[in-house]
């Protein structure tokens, strides 16, 4: 017994993760190489040229859909941020719990179910679809983060401090600028990662409440594909890929600057 569990272990494991990494990555690659393809025919390698990043920078529909959905990205996150937060500190004033499973609903619901949810209230209050409609579509769903990820951390928070600050004759708002959103501060970020990511990502509530003059970078890229897989696509995979990544680097070079920092 001991041999063969010692012969999964040298062999057996090692071949499944690369196999994993294989398969999760390699597609990834091959778009990346593509991107630099002077073919339009994407499945056909030419020569190499940067004439699909041009034509990305000046396509204006591309840029325009980008813009959308940095706009509704950012309001999103910000009024999910918002909203989740004090729906979390007014969980002082009740003790049912039952309140915040509510949100958990947005994260085990198929989105599509969201999505039509969401939809069918903007045609029976017959709001017409738009930035609006993108913007709290987005923000239903982020809420679903937001409150479970801050809750977990406003738990864990020690009651004396805001206690001690009241009795100290600090308000309410001092105590929650003062005391409380510092301590917060790193679920906040966490959260606002997710859901700034997860609205830039979303493709199905981005599908029912745009219209045809208001589209997200993901309903855009969906319509292209619908006539033909267009080699900017692989140049617009690719930027953001670069993007992220740089981003990932920066954040783990911050990390370890201040590791270094705190142990000088």
């Amino acid at each position: 017994m001991v041999k063969r569990r010692s012969f999964f272990l040298r062999f057996l494991s090692p071949f499944l993760v690369s196999f994993t990494y294989i398969f999760l990555y390699v597609p990834i690659i091959v778009l990346a190489i593509f991107s630099f393809n002077k073919s339009p025919i994407p499945a056909k390698w030419v020569g190499f040229s940067l004439r699909w990043y041009n034509a990305l920078i000046l396509n204006p529909d591309i840029l325009a859909s980008f813009k959308t959905s940095l706009i509704v990205a950012t309001c999103s996150t910000l009024i999910s941020l918002i909203l989740g937060t004090c729906f979390v500190l007014a969980s002082n004033w009740w003790k049912s719990s039952v309140p915040f499973a509510l949100f958990y609903m947005n994260v085990l619901l198929p989105e599509i179910v969201l999505a039509v949810g969401v939809l069918s209230m903007f045609a029976f209050f017959r709001i017409p679809v738009g930035y609006s409609s993108l913007i709290v579509g987005h923000t239903v769903l982020g809420l679903g983060f937001v409150v479970p990820i801050v809750r977990a951390r406003f738990m864990e928070l020690d009651k004396a401090i805001t206690e001690s600050s009241l009795d100290l004759g600090a308000t309410y708002g001092q105590t929650f600028v003062r005391i409380q959103v510092p301590l917060l501060v790193p679920s906040l970020v966490a959260s606002a990662l997710l859901v700034f990511t997860l609205s830039l990502d979303d493709f199905l509530i981005a599908f029912f409440c745009s219209s045809p003059s208001v589209q997200t970078l993901s309903v855009y890229v969906y319509s292209l594909a619908k006539t033909g897989i267009d080699p900017t696509i692989n140049a617009l995979a690719t930027f953001f890929l670069v993007g992220s990544s740089l981003l990932v680097l920066l954040l783990c070079s911050l990390k370890v600057s201040d590791k270094v920092l705190l142990h000088d």
